[in-house]
């Protein structure tokens, strides 16, 4: 497949590749595509296939791209390679939070339609193999950095070995399999992804809360948003700067009683929360409608 002037120009290469994957869901059925580089090939083909594949059975379909547009007919879900690289830039070059709070989420929320499910992710297979590991490109920062793809909207994509730790890029185009050991991310993953299941906020596409920012006095330090869905709600609090945030947070529509996420310790917000942050530090809080009340 090329570029639209080149490749798929041809009605008949457009009805071959239309039945090749229509083949497969038909034959073996199967539940979606990943297409790799969707953006290369011209979008009219893609919303064709996805209606004449939705004949057979509903499909996910995931594109390796960042098109908006993609999302119109095509495809459930895109790449979130801007959301990487605002955190790469936060983390390795000290970037102010507000490029991400700002720049990156305001136009986020008010740009990708709510049923496009963006993924999120620290680690993936191209990233890895020509970019380095999580630990490379994200220091001391992988943590925070790590939850909040888990908590912003979208579906957060986990790359083999990361629940492991894996510290080596893997090579791209030859068998190079894992070392599976016991590491703290196995945990980490299982907490973050037990949360995801049960509390609707965190739920994918149009199931899940829209993200609200938490106004503070420390924009350019804190990153702070909450995200609600049927009673479920869940309140995070980033520190993404190098240095200590003593900021307080608007918290008027978020009064209520919260469990601590990584403690377990019950919370009360009120209509001002003050926290001292150390840098990178996070705080997250999830409650449901009966258990703030």
């Amino acid at each position: 497949m090329g570029k639209a002037t080149g490749g798929l120009v041809q009605p008949g290469l457009r009805e071959y590749m239309t039945e090749a994957l229509k083949f497969w869901v038909k034959e073996y059925d199967i539940d979606g595509y990943r297409c790799d580089v969707a953006s290369f090939v011209p979008i009219d083909f893609w919303e064709n296939v996805r209606a004449e594949l939705e004949t057979i059975k509903p499909v996910f379909m995931l594109a390796e791209a960042e098109d908006k547009e993609l999302h119109r007919k095509a495809f459930d879900a895109t790449y979130n390679w801007t959301l990487w690289n605002i955190l790469h830039q936060i983390a390795i070059y000290g970037k102010s939070a507000k490029t991400l709070s700002e720049a990156y989420l305001a136009e986020h929320v008010s740009i990708f339609p709510k049923e496009g499910i963006r993924l999120n992710f620290i680690d993936n297979h191209d990233k890895n193999s020509w970019e380095g590991t999580p630990d490379l490109n994200f220091g001391v920062v992988l943590q925070a950095a790590t939850i909040f793809t888990l908590l912003m909207d979208g579906m957060p994509l986990i790359y083999n070995g990361q629940e492991s730790g894996l510290d080596r890029s893997l090579s791209f185009f030859e068998k190079d399999p894992i070392h599976w050991k016991d590491h703290d991310n196995e945990a980490l993953f299982t907490r973050l992804f037990d949360l995801k299941h049960k509390n609707e906020a965190l739920w994918n596409g149009n199931c899940g809360g829209e993200m609200i920012r938490i106004f503070n006095d420390k924009m350019n330090q804190t990153v702070s948003f909450s995200r609600e869905k049927n009673g479920d709600k869940v309140l995070a609090f980033f520190n993404l700067s190098k240095e200590v945030a003593d900021v307080h947070f608007d918290t008027k529509a978020e009064k209520g009683i919260y469990e601590n996420l990584f403690t377990g310790n019950t919370e009360n917000i009120t209509e001002n929360l003050h926290l001292i942050l150390a840098p990178w530090e996070f705080l997250v809080l999830h409650s449901s409608k009966e258990e703030r009340f």
